[in-house]
């Protein structure tokens, strides 16, 4: 089945009155499809997954140790998703705040990050790594006033879903840091968006061969007011790393809004249909 059929099923949300951009990269074969996959949208906590790929990138080179220990100050804690703001204990490892950055999409955990490595590092990543429009502007805020970047990163599927390749193929610096990153990945809570249609295991070991006829999936999703994103990969007969953008207005409510999460998810239940056939 050829990845043709994940660009049919986003343009079907052609009418809609969103964007819906979507990238697939066949790891194995190198099939790329996209649909708008070259538009810069907002893609909330789906960026947080180059965070942990400089994190990844630090641990495997030395300049960081996961043991290391992080005080989280009044100046990182947020609320929105994670359970830091919410707990008593102020000091945690580096691997600690990387676990729950990746499982809860912790606010606090992430500033606490972006403190340790900077936000210059995690640009110098993706240039290295050809990722030409996927950039984290600023810490995460409970407010985002006129003297700080509107929005908290912005990027492309396309970007997000090479990232995700690089990942697959050990090629993100080194297959240490690469298998980390996945794992990490893994530990995802949020499977509302492409992964809700699609039988897999989220507790099956990883990495490793999925069960006969079966899934494994690794992803990392954002949402923010008018957008909803997720990039990950799904690994069946194939290996496929994708990313799923949408925006729209929100002055369109809430239909608008669960008609983005239906597009979604009907794009991951076209992917998986992809990554449990054969290649073309």
């Amino acid at each position: 089945m050829s990845l043709a059929r994940v660009a049919a099923a986003a343009r079907s949300s052609a009418a809609l009155p969103l964007v819906l951009a979507v990238a697939a990269v066949d790891v194995d074969d190198g099939e790329i499809v996209g649909v708008d996959d070259d538009v810069v949208l907002p893609v909330a906590s789906a960026s947080k997954a180059l965070l942990l790929a400089e994190v990844s990138r630090r641990l495997d080179s030395g300049e960081l140790r996961s043991q290391a220990p992080v005080t989280i100050t009044d100046e990182d804690a947020v609320g929105g998703t994670g359970l830091l703001s919410r707990l008593s204990r102020r000091v945690w490892t580096v691997e600690d705040l990387a676990w729950l950055t990746a499982s809860v999409s912790d606010n606090t955990a992430t500033n606490a990050l972006l403190r340790t490595v900077g936000l210059d590092s995690t640009a110098a990543l993706a240039g290295k790594l050809g990722l030409r429009q996927l950039a984290l502007h600023d810490v995460v805020r409970d407010v985002r006033g006129p003297d700080v970047p509107p929005v908290f990163a912005t990027g492309t599927a396309w970007d997000l879903a090479h990232l995700m390749a690089h990942a697959v193929r050990g090629t993100m610096v080194s297959s240490q840091a690469s298998a980390r990153l996945l794992g990490w990945m893994r530990a995802n809570t949020d499977h509302g968006l492409v992964p809700a249609l699609v039988a897999h295991d989220p507790y099956a070991p990883f990495p490793g061969p999925p069960a006969a006829g079966g899934l494994l999936v690794a992803n990392k999703t954002g949402t923010d007011p008018g957008t909803r994103a997720d990039t990950g990969v799904i690994i069946g007969t194939r290996r496929l790393a994708y990313a799923v953008v949408a925006h729209w207005d929100t002055a369109l409510g809430s239909s608008t809004e669960r008609a983005a999460v239906h597009a979604i998810r009907d794009v991951g239940r076209t992917l998986a249909g992809c990554a449990l056939r054969a290649t073309r």
